[in-house]
């Protein structure tokens, strides 16, 4: 079982001081101008531009805090704490904190080569919840364990990362939110 502990990524500082990234996972390109697919959870301490990234798809998600104003190439949209957003990562992006610091889980594919989709669930003490190969399961709030057939059972902090797998099939159980996300290749 392979748990990303939260306390243990490094911050990134942004290039205009409005925040901070730390990379939970990712997969570099094969031709090694980037990356393919990167999942990351941002902090948002102060209005500004989002980073551009022609070619790459963005789903956003904001998991602390409440609204986050994004205005997409000149129309703004609301985004609320756990409604995945999507759009292009080429587009010209700014952010507006009209509730105050924002936190938001963002999951950046290159488009037509990958597809990502983010679901936030309501965990449950009585039946744990499987994340399979392609899946990361992000602990959001609450109080959970996670276990699999080989390793046994771990708790879980706020924003600790769980790879999923076909073999041991990881199970979360406890009270609480969990997001899931699912990166897919494209097929032609």
């Amino acid at each position: 079982m392979q748990i990303i502990r939260f306390a243990d990524l490094p911050a990134e500082p942004w290039r205009n001081g409005g925040g901070a990234t730390r990379q939970v996972a990712g997969r570099a390109s094969a031709d090694g101008s980037g990356w393919d697919w990167r999942v990351s959870i941002a902090d948002v301490t102060r209005a500004g531009d989002f980073s551009c990234f022609p070619g790459m798809e963005r789903l956003l998600t904001v998991v602390e805090g409440d609204l986050l104003l994004l205005t997409i190439e000149g129309a703004e949209r609301p985004v609320e704490k756990h409604r995945p957003f999507r759009f292009d990562g080429g587009a010209a992006t700014a952010a507006r904190l009209p509730t105050g610091d924002i936190r938001y889980l963002n999951v950046i594919t290159r488009a037509g080569a990958y597809k990502a989709y983010t679901s936030v669930i309501e965990l449950s003490k009585k039946r744990a919840h499987p994340l399979w190969a392609g899946q990361l399961g992000v602990f959001l709030q609450g109080q959970v364990t996670v276990s699999d057939d080989a390793s046994g059972q771990e708790a879980l902090a706020r924003y600790d990362a769980v790879v999923g797998s076909d073999d041991t099939t990881p199970e979360v159980l406890g009270r609480g939110f969990l997001a899931v996300v699912s990166i897919d290749p494209v097929e032609d």
